[in-house]
């Protein structure tokens, strides 16, 4: 891809195990996947934003625009127990630095996949999808309601509120913050994962500004999980809908390696997985996404697969 733009799906990605003798009931995500059309019923659509331009604007490494394609292949072969149709929504390309018109293009894509009745999860790519993700879902609420509550629930070891002229891996909230302002729209911010020697002085500071929830990396211990649970049910109960972000770096380095930046401590996968099931429950997430899958820097596709894992229960 030359310039910032759309692609179609790229179905030879889709690729895996068959099971002949054992039937419909031994399918697999491969088996199931559909490129997207304009005439099918609704269900879920994975869209993928191929963007290093973010990361390279926050001083990150390069290597997490290769992430969509790494983590289809990744989930290909898991098996399937969903009952919904599935489509691949092809990619939106961030060429160079032109991440704004990627971001925008992106946002366009997510609204329309939903104004069609699907729900949509994005692959990532830097965690400068959130803009674009929360962009679209908001352009797509907006034209249906006045003033919905969205939260946001971050699994992250990064707050992503910096300030700055320019958009990039580590704004993306405060940009939501901005976006929420200039539509008159409440800001519920929830940040679970955070590392306090990964984020300055300046970035808790702006945290404080608006409100946000926060639960640090050391708070996240599988024989207490009472902070987790009062931050989840507090994010999910003033709300009416949410939007759900997971940045692999809040998992430990040892589990995630593939992250432009890993996490020295991190927050167990079990963990995780058991408050994505919480906030599952809840039935308000109506966006969902998973960024900072890099595979240049992941071992024996490690980070892919835990990425799978997360995918398919986000899924479910």
């Amino acid at each position: 891809m030359e310039h910032t733009g759309y692609s179609t799906a790229d179905m030879s990605l889709w690729q895996g195990r068959v099971d002949h003798e054992e039937g419909e009931l031994a399918r697999r995500w491969h088996q199931q996947v559909q490129a997207i059309a304009g005439d099918q019923a609704a269900g879920l659509v994975l869209l993928g934003f191929c963007s290093d331009a973010g990361v390279v604007r926050n001083q990150g490494q390069a290597g997490a625009a290769a992430g969509p394609g790494a983590l289809r292949s990744a989930t290909a072969n898991l098996a399937w127990h969903l009952d919904m149709p599935l489509y691949d929504g092809g990619d939106v390309h961030c060429h160079d630095d032109e991440l704004e018109i990627a971001q925008a293009l992106y946002a366009d894509k997510v609204a329309a996949f939903m104004d069609a009745g699907h729900r949509v999860i994005g692959l990532g790519g830097g965690h400068e999808i959130a803009y674009a993700s929360f962009s679209g879902l908001v352009d797509h609420l907006c034209r249906r309601q006045d003033a919905p509550r969205i939260g946001i629930i971050n699994f992250d070891a990064h707050l992503d509120l910096r300030r700055s002229a320019r958009a990039s891996s580590g704004t993306p909230f405060n940009q939501c913050a901005a976006l929420c302002e200039a539509r008159g729209l409440p800001f519920h911010y929830t940040c679970i994962g955070v590392s306090r020697y990964h984020n300055t002085d300046a970035l808790f500071e702006r945290a404080s500004q608006l409100n946000t929830r926060i639960v640090r990396d050391e708070e996240l211990n599988n024989w207490d999980i009472a902070p987790l649970n009062a931050a989840l049910d507090q994010a999910i109960d003033e709300v009416d809908l949410l939007y759900v972000t997971v940045c692999l770096d809040v998992l430990p380095a040892s589990l995630a390696p593939g992250v432009s930046a890993p996490a020295a401590r991190g927050m167990d996968l079990g963990l995780l997985e058991y408050a994505l099931e919480r906030i599952k429950a809840s039935n308000k997430i109506k966006m969902a996404d998973i960024a900072e899958l890099n595979p240049a820097r992941d071992r024996h596709s490690n980070t892919a697969r835990v990425a799978a894992r997360l995918l398919a229960r986000l899924a479910g």
